[in-house]
């Protein structure tokens, strides 16, 4: 996968491959402002957790590019900025803390100058890319262990390079799988409405020479059913410290329907993913999305008008349906509390 993420200090502008075009073009989104980066985020220009992330802090970046050092008023409107900035989306954990990271640095020095609290910016920034792409591979090396020679992974919304700051969560332990010279296909669900597996995880996989198929989301119990599916791998949004997991919604359908047919059901995160604050699913916000995303494909409506919609953009799947946590540090085994907290006790995130 090309680099989907571009920052370019020389023209101040981060250019984003435009998802919403994907598979059929390949159209570039110039972000310039703060209110750029926002409806980026808010109208899926960009999405997935650790990309959204990696957006906000070049975010971060941008917000400052646009004041003047001789504004005595930058800092209060450099905070409204940041505050926005991290209000894009309320599910995915990653943004919230890419802003709180960058917000730290700046709360080390008060006194900073602008220019100076730029350039610092900048660099953590870049530095936060460089670890989301290391931490992917990091997480696809062990995860990949998991995957045997000759299996069929079903796969559900978009958990590649595109949803993250390079190669990809979930993914990325397929990609692994290939590289370490196993043969594994995967089974892309559709996912309804914005289609991401369809469009994207089947756009990736196929560029990268990896057998997929695009199955409808209602086809899941069927190829269970049948043997056709093997594990179950997805990426997630935001993980309470009890191992529940957020994630894209039909995702709590597809590990009930994976216990009932005795297939493991994998999660692949980074640890900026976890919500330690989050002491179980029911705290975590899930989003929801315009009607017309369920109500119309394109541009032609299907439901009737005066006809509601529900479209949560996110469910939460409890933690005993999860066989394995996949993260950069390695394998978290249920009983989750207990190994996410040991994950947790001798590391700052």
């Amino acid at each position: 996968m090309k680099r989907h993420i571009r920052f370019s200090e020389e023209e101040q502008a981060l250019l984003l491959l435009d998802q919403r075009y994907l598979p059929a073009e390949e159209k570039w989104f110039v972000c310039r402002r703060t209110s750029d980066v926002i409806s980026a985020i808010k109208k899926m220009v960009v999405r997935g957790a650790p990309a959204i992330g990696v957006v906000a802090a070049y975010g971060c970046c941008l917000a400052a590019l646009s004041l003047g050092s001789d504004d005595a008023k930058w800092q209060k409107e450099l905070s409204n900025k940041l505050l926005r900035l991290a209000e894009a989306r309320p599910t995915a954990v990653n943004l919230e803390y890419a802003v709180k990271r960058m917000r730290a640095i700046w709360k080390a020095d008060p006194d900073i100058r602008l220019e100076d609290l730029l350039w610092l910016w900048i660099k953590a920034a870049k530095d936060f890319h460089s670890e989301d792409l290391s931490a992917n591979k990091a997480m696809g090396k062990l995860g990949q262990e998991l995957l045997a020679d000759g299996s069929t992974v079903m796969t559900h919304c978009n958990a590649g390079a595109l949803a993250t700051g390079g190669y990809g969560t979930a993914l990325g332990v397929i990609r692994s799988a290939k590289s370490s010279g196993k043969t594994v296909s995967v089974i892309a669900n559709e996912t309804r409405p914005f289609m991401q597996g369809a469009r994207l995880t089947a756009y990736e996989l196929h560029q990268d020479d990896i057998p997929v198929r695009v199955a409808c989301d209602n086809a899941a119990a069927l190829l269970m059913s049948k043997g056709l599916v093997d594990a179950v791998l997805v990426g997630a949004d935001r993980i309470a410290a009890n191992g529940d997991v957020a994630n894209k919604i039909g995702t709590c359908g597809l590990a009930m329907l994976a216990e009932q047919f005795s297939i493991p059901f994998y999660v692949a995160a980074p640890m900026s993913t976890f919500d330690l604050e989050a002491a179980s699913g029911g705290s975590i916000p899930l989003e929801e999305r315009p009607e017309q995303e369920v109500a119309c494909l394109g541009t032609t409506r299907f439901v009737p008008e005066g006809v509601p919609v529900y479209n949560f953009a996110f469910d939460v799947t409890p933690h005993r349906l999860v066989h394995a946590l996949i993260t950069e540090r390695g394998i978290l085994r249920p009983p989750f509390d207990r190994s996410i907290a040991e994950l947790f006790s001798d590391t700052t995130v």
